[in-house]
């Protein structure tokens, strides 16, 4: 089977670390977890210490207090450093030291899948697709099969400061699924009115491209996941083109990393944040702005007929490595916790407030409760709501490496006066030119 030279030298990229140093490297992939030890251990890798790790303690309480003798391990690791090891580690077909379970980014995983069939265990018959998020089943599925057990959402919100937002003319009803183009027109009435600026933009981050994008069901690859998308995309096409609209607007704040932007509303300098749903944690930690605050739907695309006030950004789901260790115990981990378990869910929805993949967390006791920051608002409920009205796309096998040329592309649109048309075909030409036929 031949890949893209996009994906090999996406692979090449993140292959410069050694192997994980937990068992002896062995070629016919059996580790220190193997089940004919007689030890029943589990070993998941995960990243953020404040989420993703809190989540996996607590499922590790749920199952080892059901499954005595089953001791579940769980090792924090930056994501960056797992894409290396189960890059090294796959591509030599060593899978000593790997783990029984890993935590793998939505945007990733169809590059794994594909160049490493087989490496991962088929969870279809372990749990109900029909029970998660459409939008997150079609992102961890391949040819009919789903492979990972979906976790955390990134659905998008458009998070805003009501104050502001009245100062300058707005009630909170005027923000409810409007479009990028009434946002634009409110957020030129906030700056007149308040000389605070609307937003925070990233020129190197086109993360708010994927949300525009994806909320009108289209990708950088068309459905197959490997067929390059930008020069007829016209959500693309559209997106961009608010994007500069936002900026010749004067009303962006534009920031260079991630301690800017987090304090560009901390420190009440902005009127918004269209974002995904886990900035939540990093905005209640302003107390002084507590019930100054509000949730709503995040806008849509106008130009764009089937764009809808609903989009993602970021999420992550679990996956079992299908050699190493015991792989049916793992998944049996995983379908007894993430899979089906609502008081693992509705834990979570107040530890870390999760926006879960499972749809039934949204009848969860934690998702009805108001919050009192968002001045009583039930905020998890209706992300919730949201979340099931995200259009899925998938997310294919290139999403970084065309994010590298198209940050280029836009910033010549913006900033040189580019043809937008041109600039798209070109982009297009440049990641066909890195495709193997």
């Amino acid at each position: 089977m031949k890949f893209k030279k996009l994906m090999a030298m996406a692979v090449a990229a993140v292959v410069t670390l050694g192997l994980a140093g937990c068992g002896q490297s062995n070629s016919q992939g059996t580790s220190s977890t193997n089940k004919d030890s007689g030890n029943k251990k589990i070993v998941i890798w995960a990243w953020d210490g404040s989420f993703n790790i809190v989540a996996a303690k607590e499922a590790k309480a749920i199952y080892e207090k059901e499954h005595k003798g089953v001791d579940v391990q769980i090792v924090e690791m930056a994501q960056k450093d797992i894409v290396q090891k189960l890059n090294t580690n796959l591509s030599s077909n060593t899978l000593s030291g790997l783990p029984n379970i890993v935590l793998v980014e939505d945007y990733r995983i169809q590059n794994f899948l594909n160049s490493y069939p087989g490496a991962f265990k088929d969870l279809s018959s372990k749990v109900k697709a029909s029970d998660f998020m459409d939008y997150k089943v079609k992102a961890n599925s391949l040819g009919g099969k789903l492979y990972g057990l979906p976790f955390d959402c990134g659905s998008t919100a458009l998070f805003y400061r009501t104050d502001l937002i009245e100062q300058a003319g707005y009630k909170k009803e005027d923000m409810q699924n409007i479009t990028w183009e009434k946002y634009i027109e409110i957020g030129k009435a906030v700056k007149a009115k308040t000389g605070k600026d609307m937003l925070t933009l990233d020129p190197n981050d086109v993360g708010q491209l994927r949300v525009m994008m994806q909320s009108a069901g289209q990708w950088y690859v068309k459905d197959d996941g490997k067929t390059v998308n930008l020069a007829d995309n016209q959500a693309l096409k559209e997106s961009i083109k608010i994007y500069k609209q936002m900026i010749d607007a004067g009303i962006v704040k534009q920031v260079s990393n991630w301690d800017q932007f987090v304090g560009a509303f901390q420190k009440g300098d902005v009127a918004s944040v269209p974002t995904g749903c886990w900035i939540s944690s990093s905005i209640v930690k302003s107390e002084d702005q507590s019930k100054k605050w509000a949730v709503a739907p995040i806008p849509r695309l106008g130009a764009v007929q089937n764009s809808v006030n609903a989009s993602n950004l970021g999420g992550s789901s679990w996956y079992v490595l299908d050699k190493v260790g015991d792989p049916e115990l793992a998944a049996d981990f995983l379908a007894t916790t993430f899979g089906s378990n609502k008081d693992l869910m509705n834990t979570l929805a107040e530890k870390i407030n999760l926006v879960s993949s499972l749809k039934a967390s949204a009848t969860l006791d934690n998702y009805q409760k108001p919050v009192e920051f968002y001045n009583g608002q039930k905020t998890l409920q209706d992300l919730s709501k949201w979340t099931q009205q995200i259009p899925p796309v998938n997310y294919g096998l290139y999403t970084y490496s065309i994010e590298d040329i198209l940050t280029g592309t836009v910033q010549s649109i913006i900033k040189n006066g580019a043809n937008i048309d041109s600039a798209l075909k070109d982009a297009q030409k440049q990641a066909e030119a890195s495709v193997v036929k």
